[in-house]
């Protein structure tokens, strides 16, 4: 299996993900077999009272982290779908890119587990963990 390139995993995301996701301008700063970390610029448009970024785009950054981690596991894209996503919120990330690192924990013949960090990008101070599952489809 070959490893997945870091222009193939953006393509990925390009290919993939509804455009409200793209909306997040989610880049990928690197892919291995089975990890991934991508990065989520700043933006106002993502900023909820108190001037922090919003769980919501927290959360759906980590989820779609874990499908770029999950298609580094496989050396490809494959279908998958999310079973559970548990949140755990730590500290609000203001002013600042959050980098979203996903690490698949387990990988089975029909589900797959993993668990996502989310940092702020200046001060690498943890705001967030995530546990999840993915039904695999193909």
């Amino acid at each position: 299996m070959a490893d997945l390139t870091k222009a193939a995993a953006q393509q990925i995301l390009a290919d993939n993900f509804a455009g409200w996701v793209l909306d997040l301008a989610l880049s990928v700063e690197s892919v291995s077999q089975g990890a991934a970390v991508l990065r989520m610029p700043f933006s106002e448009r993502l900023v909820r009272v108190g001037g922090t970024v919003c769980g919501q785009a927290l959360m759906s950054a980590a989820d779609t982290a874990m499908v770029i981690a999950l298609a580094g596991s496989f050396g490809e894209f494959k279908p998958v779908t999310t079973v559970s996503q548990n949140v755990t919120f730590m500290r609000p990330i203001a002013s600042q890119d959050v980098l979203v690192e996903a690490k698949v924990i387990r990988l089975g013949k029909t589900l797959a587990f993993g668990e996502i960090t989310l940092r702020g990008a200046k001060d690498e101070r943890v705001a967030a963990h995530a546990t999840t599952t993915y039904a695999i489809l193909a």
